[in-house]
């Protein structure tokens, strides 16, 4: 038999059974989708997570409070590094240059009868520095503001782009509301995307937080007038002197910090690099469980194929008889199902695919984040096509194993 005949003898058997082929597809379908789904969510994510940490410096290492005040012994009463403890750090510690410290908190922000609330982070003048944060008018404000408690905020990019309307030029200048104390504003972040480095929880990382819509005052004024001083939590980001001084940062600052607070381990030190990476890990493992249950779908979607061919093979024993009758080999009969298996599941694969194109448009109605791959189509295509042979194998090898006589008697 000619492979033109054989796909000929695969369509007329699809087109006799469409709806049940359609019922059939619909777990590849779905399963196909999902693939390309999650390969695209995880893309948009990873690539969120790289916009986030991009604005660091490599040298930076983030301090940060450790769940539960890390491991003690009964021998050991940990306290917490105070802001002068960290400050202190680039004169005592031969491989860090400069530290900045960071404090949030969350408030309403008005201009004239706009409000916004909004996150508003309480930072030094290094900080701003370490983290790259740049202005696209006025000027970041400095450690002198801070000691001398002006009410000054630069705001977030969008922030910005809210309050006046678009108008960000007239923003510099401008008075402002923060838990109903007056700010000028000083200055107005460039745009940045993502969420730049900033934090959600006082200076580590954090995707949930654009720096774009974030207000940023000096950390003594936050303390004074949105923090406050015993709610604050500090959060510092150190600078090493250079790269290869990263890890020699990282044991001193450990060290430094056991010294004063009397638990090393009361703080996590993480530099840039390892704390991207982990993110990055993160990301992917969260990734690889839903690819694993899409997979289970399209496992599932298999053994529906196993199932409608095994129906096919009854249905078309006598068919089957004939044909080996007039000769036709073992090979031809075995390919003839594996052909419809593979048409199937390819059926399904495709239109799982044409599927996903809407995806962009059905999450755009939410806060998820999504980026086409042409590796998320050919993993689902690959998945499905997969799939199809491997369970329509089965009852392809059955029909090519009956005898001729069995077959033609069969009622």
């Amino acid at each position: 038999m000619k492979l033109v005949e054989m796909m000929r003898s695969v369509m007329l058997s699809v087109s006799h059974n469409k709806f049940r082929v359609f019922l059939t597809s619909l777990g590849i379908i779905i399963g196909t989708f999902t693939i390309i789904m999650v390969v695209g969510i995880s893309k948009a994510s990873e690539e969120a997570v790289t916009q986030q940490y991009k604005r660091l410096s490599v040298e930076s290492i983030t301090i940060s409070k450790a769940r539960g005040g890390g491991r003690r012994n009964a021998s050991t009463i940990s306290k917490d590094l105070t802001k002068e403890d960290a400050l202190k750090m680039p004169e005592l510690l031969t491989n860090v240059k400069s530290v900045g410290i960071s404090t949030r908190t969350t408030s309403d922000i008005a201009y004239g009868s706009t409000s916004e609330s909004v996150s508003i982070q309480g930072v030094n003048e290094a900080y701003a520095e370490i983290t790259n944060l740049s202005t696209l008018s006025g000027a970041f404000f400095g450690d002198e503001d801070g000691l001398a408690r002006n009410r000054v905020v630069v705001l977030g990019y969008n922030l910005a782009n809210l309050l006046f309307e678009g108008n960000i030029e007239s923003a510099v200048g401008q008075k402002v509301l923060l838990k109903g104390t007056t700010f000028t504003v000083v200055g107005v972040l460039d745009r940045i995307g993502g969420s730049g480095g900033m934090s959600s929880g006082g200076g580590g990382m954090s995707s949930s937080t654009s720096a774009d819509e974030m207000a940023f005052i000096p950390y003594e004024v936050a303390l004074k007038y949105t923090s406050g001083k015993r709610a604050a939590t500090s959060t510092y980001i150190a600078m090493a002197n250079d790269i290869d001084s990263v890890k020699p940062a990282i044991d001193e600052i450990k060290q430094y910090i056991g010294e004063i607070t009397g638990n090393s381990e009361s703080y996590n030190v993480v530099d840039a690099g390892s704390t991207l990476s982990s993110a990055q890990e993160t990301s992917r493992t969260m990734s690889a469980l839903l690819i694993a249950v899409a997979v289970i779908v399209l496992v599932v979607s298999g053994i529906g194929i196993m199932n409608v061919l095994m129906v096919a093979v009854k249905e078309r024993t006598r068919e089957i008889g004939i044909l080996k009758s007039i000769g036709a080999a073992r090979k031809i009969i075995l390919l003839e199902f594996l052909f419809e298996a593979l048409f199937i599941s390819l059926f399904g694969g495709i239109l799982g695919v044409l599927l996903s194109v809407l995806a962009p448009w059905v999450l755009s109605f939410t806060d998820i984040k999504y980026s086409a791959s042409i590796d998320g189509i050919v993993l689902g295509l690959g998945f499905s096509v997969v799939t199809g042979v491997f369970f329509g194998y089965y009852p392809a090898a059955k029909a090519s194993k009956l005898k001729p006589i069995e077959a033609l008697n069969y009622d």
